[in-house]
């Protein structure tokens, strides 16, 4: 089975894959029960929300230097560095966190997680060809939906140990899987061609000169508006992603009433359905149909949060079918629109334009922690609903990007 999935694959990309899922086992493990942990240690939700948000500022600082840093040091040791900084040493943190203070120091040192974005995504695109991108992202969406079957480990730890000893444990085991893929990356890629010239022509500027020169990035930008269009349905993806991931487990637990051991099966449960999706629906979904894809996605998301907010209920086969629905929306929209993103950026200013894209991203949706606490207070549904506003917003924006794509067709003809 992995064979035929990797045979395509070849150079950077297989290696960045291969180790890809001792990062997001973990990660999907203990992702579901990261609120709940820190509400059971005694952090308020408004709490919450401000550690969530200063980590994301962070997050604007490090996205910001980004590009300088992985064109300074090269991909692969930009991506080494700062993953082990950014996740081997925060999962340790997380781990022992003990108050408040433990939590804020972790999602400082998290925030810089954005300079081994930047330089997965040079590693793992530049010496891929366009054609073959989407294929990329759909196996990197398909590792990311295996690691999500095993978030019930997380759920039967916390179960048999009790729900802080539980994510402890699980912390632990992130440590552990990720600092090995991090070191076995590295020992199985090689520096891209764009990677190795654009480390010999930063040497020759300075850091003033190189973030002036990445202002222009912003400008490359906001000149193009397809790419605005692309851009600004990303950030909402992300921004729903951010709130979604922070109050969605709260939200079940606390007003549903869930049992948090209980809580864990639906990311498995979502995991399935995307593999069944990717299996039954994908291969059907043409090329030029890739964009009426994701649209479509965005709406079956939003459909399925609706139905948590309208009709609050406890009951699993809702809040399972709520659960089918996202996970074949998102399975029919993520690989598309991080191949879309990636294809509308130029190889030769990709660092820079994506950790400028990254910048904006994360000014924008730096809020949303704030705002999910802040909105929870009042009444614990908003959160939910902004999530379903955010992909109504992303359904809107790619329908008027398609319309634009047909207009500038038919003028060219």
């Amino acid at each position: 089975m992995s064979r035929l999935l990797f045979q395509r694959l070849k150079g950077n990309s297989r290696g960045c894959l291969a180790f890809e899922p001792c990062f997001l086992i973990p990660y999907s493990m203990v992702s579901t029960y990261a609120s709940l942990y820190m509400f059971e240690l005694g952090i308020a939700e408004t709490s919450i929300g401000w550690i969530t948000t200063i980590g994301l500022v962070v997050q604007v600082f490090s996205s910001f230097i980004s590009g300088y840093l992985t064109d300074r040091m090269g991909r692969k040791s930009a991506i080494l560095y700062f993953d082990l900084l950014s996740w081997s040493l925060a999962t340790i943190l997380w781990a022992v966190s003990q108050n408040v203070w433990f939590f804020l120091t972790a999602a400082l040192i998290n925030g810089f997680q954005r300079v081994p974005h930047t330089a997965f995504y040079c590693l793992i695109v530049e010496d891929t060809k366009p054609a073959d991108r989407t294929y990329v992202f759909t196996l990197l969406q398909i590792i990311s939906v295996i690691g999500g079957l095993f978030a019930p480990l997380g759920g039967l730890l916390v179960d048999y140990y009790g729900l802080v000893p539980g994510v402890r444990i699980m912390y632990v085991l992130a440590f552990l899987m990720m600092t090995f893929q991090f070191v076995g990356r590295h020992l199985t890629t090689r520096e891209t061609e764009i990677g190795l010239r654009k480390m010999r022509e930063t040497r020759e500027l300075c850091l003033k000169e190189s973030l002036i020169d990445y202002g222009g990035a912003i400008r490359d930008i906001l000149l193009r508006k397809s790419l605005v269009l692309i851009f600004s349905v990303y950030i909402l993806f992300n921004f729903q992603a951010t709130m979604k991931t922070t109050y969605l487990s709260l939200y079940m637990a606390d007003y549903l009433h869930v049992r948090s051991g209980l809580i864990s099966l639906f990311p498995a449960l979502s995991s399935v359905i995307m593999l069944l999706t990717l299996w039954l629906l994908m291969p059907k979904i043409p090329e030029h149909m890739a964009n009426r894809s994701m649209m479509a996605g965005f709406i079956l998301s939003v459909i399925s949060n609706v139905m948590l907010v309208l009709w609050p209920t406890s009951n699993l086969v809702w809040i399972g079918l709520s659960t089918i629905l996202a996970a074949v929306g998102l399975m029919i929209s993520s690989p598309y629109l991080e191949a879309a993103v990636q294809n509308a950026i130029d190889d030769e200013k990709r660092a820079k334009m994506f950790s400028m894209l990254s910048v904006l991203i994360l000014l924008l949706t730096s809020p949303a922690g704030i705002i999910g606490g802040w909105a929870y207070n009042l009444d614990p549904r908003i959160p939910v609903w902004l999530v379903s506003g955010a992909f109504a917003g992303s359904a809107i924006l790619m329908l008027l990007h398609l319309r634009r794509e047909k207009h500038i067709h038919s003028h060219k003809r």
